[in-house]
């Protein structure tokens, strides 16, 4: 977010320097992040009060994760330095005209001493180590590895850190692993709750053949990623190059149904495409689990890297039209249903795009969009290119889209649904008029503004999507073992196992009532029978009332202690 005449976050090179010295020497386990505890130390030596600190805490880890980066480091110094001169720390001061770039590094008592002392120590361990004169510390050479990379990444055409609006907001990665013995973040927390609590029951139970690949460590680093979903031509690759304001590695746009595949846009070293397989196979990135939906899908499947400042805050997912008709359907090699819903469940959030020519809602698009069940709070609606009709038409193609929308989804609340033309070119004025262009731009900075909140809100999103997959899991043990409870111990298994499964309905209701559970968190009927098809019943595990205790204890005590370990220190 942009700060009078430079963002908050960014600073000259002088005081880049400083801020590396004092974020080493407050990083006390040396991971490459300021915990509260440690925040708590180092803050003191401002002499503020703790309610003067705990709005400069709020903000600088605006993303909640319980820690800061440098780059929040920074952040946090320069707010401290405007406390110490009288402002008042809200978020309002965010949209003041402050020059962080010039703003001179806060009072900190005593650090001068505590450095000093710090510099002195090392340079006496080293030469009796070494023998040998000192000349460069570890700091130095992480400073200038720090000035290095802006300079690399300003050449490769990626914003510096002065000049990156939203760079300020999101933390620096450390290179260093963290020790899973060692929770020291919210999403460090949550991989350790899986690999402990939730894990050995999906894998007890077969959680991963039935509803979603168990989860990797890639799953829970990944950047927030955004769908677009729409039929052909309705401006989905072009949203996209709107946003980056550059085309991406192998974009194609046009009338026709262009893009034939699913497409990751992400962050990369430089421009280049990498084929579905190889992606697949990658630990680093959170696409293992597409491997179920076979070579026909990975071959449609591809991800376009590139350095782009929004792209290493956000990842995209472009994804071929929606086709009508059955015989599109059945032309594909590949379940495009299953690979949507298996997204939707990675997405932070969900586009469906119509434009005023194409608002019907085909038997695929109905299929997909019913695919989107459970995730109704990340779909965002989008009726773009609407500068290519007038404003009486608009106002009947906006009916004609909410009655359209309103036969598929089955929520009684209206969806909400953002006006205007992603694109390039200028609003048609003679089109819409001078009404419809302020409209227009309203409504695209209402969608941006939500686009810009993901990267600050993916904590939350990640914590409640884990809640929902414990949720989702325990359901599923308790239906697989009571299938197991229901089979003969002897004779009539097969008999048995398809009586099963033709009344699986009812049996889910029998689970319901046994176990007291929402009715609305049960897996469709017929998409659980068919993977049940492929089954032996008599194989199933018993219900293993330890398992569930366990999952029960992390979402009644882990999780809330988590979330209480890693507030704001100074509430």
């Amino acid at each position: 977010m942009e700060i009078g005449s430079s963002p908050i976050g960014s600073c000259s090179k002088e005081h880049q320097k400083i801020y590396q010295e004092w974020f080493s020497f407050a990083d006390s386990d040396g991971d490459g992040r300021i915990t509260g505890s440690d925040a708590i130390k180092f803050f003191a030596m401002s002499n503020l009060s703790r309610q003067d600190l705990k709005p400069v805490w709020a903000i600088a880890d605006s993303k909640r994760q319980g820690y800061l980066g440098l780059i929040e480091f920074i952040t946090s110094m320069q707010l401290l330095s405007l406390a110490q001169a009288g402002h008042e720390i809200t978020h309002d001061i965010l949209n003041s005209n402050v020059d962080f770039q010039n703003l001179k590094p806060p009072v900190m008592e005593g650090l001068d001493k505590l450095l000093s002392k710090k510099k002195h120590s090392s340079k006496s361990s080293d030469a009796e180590a070494n023998g040998e004169e000192f000349y460069a510390n570890d700091d130095d050479c992480y400073f200038w590895y720090f000035v290095m990379h802006l300079l690399i990444s300003s050449d490769t055409g990626s914003s510096q850190l002065q000049s990156s609006p939203s760079a300020a907001w999101f933390s620096t990665k450390s290179s260093k692993k963290v020790s899973m013995s060692a929770v020291t973040s919210i999403i460090d927390g949550l991989k350790k709750l899986y690999i402990q609590k939730l894990k050995p029951l999906e894998v007890t139970y077969r959680f991963n053949d039935f509803v979603s690949p168990l989860l990797t460590n890639s799953d829970f680093d990944a950047k927030p990623m955004v769908m677009l979903l729409g039929q052909y031509s309705t401006g989905k690759t072009t949203f996209i190059k709107h946003l980056l304001q550059s085309s991406y590695p192998g974009a194609h746009i046009g009338p026709e149904p262009t893009t034939d595949r699913f497409v990751v846009v992400m962050s990369g070293p430089d421009e280049r495409s990498i084929p579905g397989n190889t992606v697949a196979v990658q630990a680093d990135m959170p696409f293992s689990g597409l491997t179920t939906f076979g070579t026909a899908f990975l071959s449609k499947f591809e991800c376009s890297q590139m350095p782009h400042s929004l792209l290493e805050h956000i990842t995209f997912v472009d994804t071929p039209g929606v086709l009508s008709g059955e015989k599109q359907r059945t032309q594909r090699a590949y379940d495009f249903t299953g690979v949507t819903s298996w997204f939707a469940a990675k997405c932070d959030l969900i586009l469906l795009l119509f434009d005023p020519h194409k608002l019907d809602v085909s038997d695929e698009f109905k299929r997909v969009i019913s695919s989107l069940r459970g995730h109704d709070d990340k779909i965002r609606v989008v009726l773009n290119k609407a500068d290519q009709v007038d404003t009486q038409q608009l106002m009947r193609v906006y009916g004609a889209l909410m009655w359209s929308l309103g036969k598929v989804l089955n929520t009684p609340e209206v969806s909400r649904v953002y006006i205007g033309s992603f694109n390039d070119k200028p609003v048609n004025e003679a089109a819409t008029g001078p009404i419809g262009k302020e409209l227009f731009e309203r409504e695209q900075e209402d969608l941006l503004s939500d686009l810009k909140d993901i990267p600050k809100k993916a904590c939350d999103r990640r914590i409640n999507e884990f809640v929902k997959r414990a949720r989702a899991a325990k359901i599923h043990a308790y239906i697989i073992s009571h299938l197991k409870k229901e089979m003969p111990a002897m004779i009539g298994k097969a008999k048995t196992q398809q009586r099963l499964i033709d009344n699986l309905a009812d049996e889910f209701g029998k689970v319901q009532r046994e176990h007291h559970l929402p009715p609305g968190d049960f897996p469709n009927v017929e998409q659980f029978k068919e993977v049940l098809s492929g089954y032996n019943f008599d194989k199933f595990e018993k219900l293993k009332p330890k398992m569930i205790q366990s999952v029960d204890d992390m979402l009644g005590y882990g999780i809330p202690d988590l979330l209480k370990n890693f507030r704001n220190p100074y509430d």
